[in-house]
């Protein structure tokens, strides 16, 4: 067991990794994708280049060309935007963060919350902060997808955002009245977790998908119903008014001094991006709907981080040490899903169409992001509630670890 156990000590040092079907979706080649090898001896990584063709004309017309949300809003059209958006998990902040970016750029945002107004969900971030909204213009109800036809009666919309199925079951009444009502562009946030794991990370639009995904039935749905659509598959995100674990889950442990259990070696890589990297995306998609149609975009950072390098970045963040102990799930007999909150896996994709098609540009920036979310993790006194980790526990005592108590 001892062979297994590997600890580290340290307060700053991490390590990034920089990445340079449907309709009109690119194509890559294995030879084309960012590759990565690693030396047991050596710990260090070579990294060639991410080149990459797209086929589609269009594509190459605007790929030397960046461009400014608010710019291209300012020479546009103004939209009249619906976002149905989920009640809980970890993409409720992708509406929030969406709404507020829509109207910050001039357009006309009504946000529909699955469920009741006065349910206890609705007490927890972002859903306390849907003010916000309203201050800056917006409009906030609540009901239930297949009773929408109700809860905006008589109403239109230029552009629809389903945020909230994950099947087709729960998308297709929100998609038939967006169709029956003559909007102009349908949107879904999909998941990159629905690309089949693969040898030559990272993800790129295009990639095999798991054909019973969910998911994967909605974006060919919506395919088949729509003339102008897009989907977009974002994988962990991070900001203020999320209500699903992600940094906080390494913060409860380095603020505590406890070891921070990680699954494997700790060099899996990942993607972890600021929900408002994805808004901006969303928004651009809608003041360039003849670009973003028909097209899939992975709404993810440029840049992917490993599960050590998280844990070390976020002890960064708090001007902590913190003690990293690697272990072996089916060892010790405890499942990685309940016991970390990412991927035991290599899980990062890449935005290269967005970059490519929309001209979209990440402002994602990990470690002075961590330092702000940090900041709120104080502020809202987490730091200090009484937390139980019986599931590090038992690794730990497995490993033979102590644990501070």
């Amino acid at each position: 067991m001892a062979a297994a156990l590997s600890s580290s000590l340290t307060s700053a040092s991490s390590v990034l990794f920089s990445s340079s079907n449907y309709p009109s979706l690119p194509s890559f080649s294995p030879s084309q994708r960012l590759c990565f090898s690693h030396s047991a001896l050596s710990s260090s990584y070579s990294v060639s280049p991410a080149l990459f063709t797209f086929p589609s004309p269009r594509l190459s017309a605007t790929a030397a060309v960046s461009f400014s949300v608010r710019a291209a809003t300012a020479a546009g059209e103004k939209k009249k935007v619906l976002i149905v958006n989920t009640n809980s998990g970890g993409h409720s902040i992708i509406g929030f963060y969406f709404a507020k970016e829509l109207l910050g750029s001039g357009h006309n945002v009504t946000i529909l919350t699955v469920g009741e107004e006065g349910s206890d969900k609705m007490k927890k971030p972002p859903f306390n902060r849907f003010s916000e909204i309203v201050s800056a213009g917006g409009r906030t109800v609540w009901g239930d997808p297949p009773e929408i036809g109700k809860v905006l009666a008589g109403e239109t919309f230029d552009v629809v955002l389903d945020n909230n199925g994950k099947d087709l079951d729960a998308v297709r009444p929100v998609a038939d009245w967006a169709k029956e009502t003559g909007v102009k562009q349908f949107l879904f946030i999909s998941s990159a977790g629905i690309y089949l794991p693969t040898e030559e990370p990272p993800h790129v639009e295009g990639d095999a998908v798991k054909g019973s995904a969910g998911h994967v039935g909605v974006e060919k749905y919506m395919a088949e119903t729509f003339s102008n659509w897009a989907s977009f598959r974002p994988q962990y995100m991070i900001g203020s008014g999320n209500n699903k674990d992600c940094e906080e889950w390494f913060f409860d442990r380095i603020v505590r001094n406890r070891p921070v259990p990680i699954p494997g070696s700790g060099m899996q890589l990942t993607n972890i991006s600021h929900a408002k990297d994805l808004s901006s995306m969303l928004t651009l998609a809608v003041e360039k709907p003849e670009a973003a149609s028909g097209n899939i975009f992975n709404s993810v950072s440029e840049r992917a981080v490993t599960l050590d390098g998280m844990a070390k970045l976020c002890a960064k963040a708090a001007g902590l040490p913190v003690e990293i102990v690697h272990y072996d799930p089916k060892a010790i007999g405890v499942d990685a899903k309940k016991a970390f909150p990412f991927r035991n896996m290599h899980f990062y994709a890449e935005p290269r169409a967005a970059k490519e098609i929309l001209g979209w540009q990440g402002t994602t920036n990990l470690p002075e992001d961590l330092k702000e979310r940090f900041e709120e993790y104080v502020k809202i006194g987490r730091d200090k509630k009484t937390m139980a980790f019986e599931l590090d526990d038992k690794i730990l005592e497995a490993l033979k670890v102590p644990a501070a108590v």
